[in-house]
């Protein structure tokens, strides 16, 4: 039994659907052929000359986190830093797939394999991702073949979708009650006359912003004159997609321990891991956000945690969220790691979705590599410990 790249891309798409990714973001098959075969997947952070290499000759297939062709380009000749690994790569017969963004915000996705190799039980997103707002349309219809007629319509303008379903719905039955009057051309009854139709109640969702449309292909299939319809607005319900995660340790523990914690659960780099705070502050609730995470920092304290782990804190924002903690009350500590390491543990969860997926059709491996960008610590002006 063997898979095909497709197959693979439809594994990691069904755990990191491609709509979940920014708008911005570039995430998807960036070269192969998707009825190619593949037996060796390689799972990376970055697409570098490093896993490049790596991947050639022992597997079809290199995914990563990062994208290589974020912004855009006009060419990628292969006298380009990037257009060179691209061209390697297809002479080679390796595919090239990033999971970015919408890995960051998957359930479970990066910030979810961050949290467990801390160690933390995650409740829930950091920053919830925005659902799309739904209402729900209610009419009512004679019974007879207009029932179907209706439901096509509303499920052509859009309602009735819900996730991989289409023409969802619900039907019951009950007793219609009208009078025409003056002026009316009713379809069923008399001007004048008081008139009891067996009708049906259908219910049926739609996104709000599909609103005016299913209404008018309400107005337009209904055999009625004057069709009885409400529309309601539904509540908005906390998504589990979305930035970061939130999660408690199994027992509380110092923040000088916990920071011992966090180095131990990543692989080591020469960025390393600092964190900011009361080194004896009891630490039981965290935040944590793969990769580049200060956008969140307001968030993290909005959620009440102890601390909050992430990568590429910056000065000035790290400085003044501890100058806050001193008027208005505690806010987290800060713990600061290595981009690259803090999405590391994706690549382990990436490559046992494939694995789930496809069983032993094809090897999935996990890149050791260290391509975090920083390479030198030289040990003078080191703060001593």
């Amino acid at each position: 039994m063997t898979a095909s790249l497709g197959d693979v891309i439809a594994a990691l798409e069904a755990a990191y659907p491609p709509a979940l990714a920014a708008d911005w973001d570039a995430v998807g098959l960036v070269c192969g052929d998707p009825a190619e075969q593949v037996s060796s997947v390689l799972f990376a952070v970055d697409p570098v000359p490093e896993t490049v290499d790596e991947a050639l000759g022992s597997a079809q297939l290199l995914v990563t986190h990062h994208p290589l062709l974020l912004r855009g380009v006009h060419g990628v000749g292969a006298d380009t830093p990037k257009g060179a690994l691209l061209h390697r790569l297809i002479r080679g017969g390796t595919a090239l797939y990033t999971a970015h963004t919408n890995a960051d915000s998957a359930d479970p996705g990066v910030s979810d394999a961050l949290a467990e190799a801390i160690g933390l039980d995650v409740t829930g997103p950091l920053v919830p991702a925005t659902t799309e707002p739904l209402d729900k349309i209610i009419t009512f219809i004679p019974v007879g073949p207009a029932i179907t007629e209706v439901h096509e319509a509303l499920s052509a303008a859009g309602a009735g979708a819900i996730g991989d379903y289409s023409h969802c719905s619900f039907a019951t039955a009950g007793t219609g009650q009208f009078k025409p009057l003056a002026g009316a051309n009713p379809t069923i009854g008399t001007v004048g006359k008081l008139e009891r139709v067996a009708e049906t109640r259908l219910e049926m969702v739609l996104p709000r912003g599909r609103r005016a449309a299913v209404v008018a292909a309400l107005r337009a299939a209904h055999p009625y004159e004057e069709p009885a319809f409400d529309v309601l607005e539904l509540a908005d319900l906390p998504a589990t997609t979305g930035l970061g995660r939130v999660g408690s340790l199994p027992a509380p523990e110092p923040l000088s321990a916990f920071a011992e914690r966090v180095a131990a659960a990543l692989p080591p780099t020469t960025w390393g891991v600092r964190a900011a705070g009361d080194p004896d502050r009891m630490i039981a609730t965290v935040a944590v956000c793969g990769g580049a995470g200060d956008s969140a920092l307001g968030a993290a304290i909005g959620a009440g945690v102890d601390a909050y782990v992430t990568a590429d804190l910056r000065h000035h924002p790290a400085a003044e969220h501890l100058l806050a903690g001193t008027v208005g009350g505690p806010t987290p500590a800060l713990v600061d790691v290595a981009h690259w390491a803090s999405e590391w543990p994706w690549c382990g969860q990436a490559a046992a979705v494939v694995r789930a997926a496809l069983g032993g059709s094809v090897e999935v491996r996990v890149s050791g590599r260290r391509t975090d960008p920083w390479s030198v610590a030289p040990t003078i002006g080191r703060l001593a410990t």
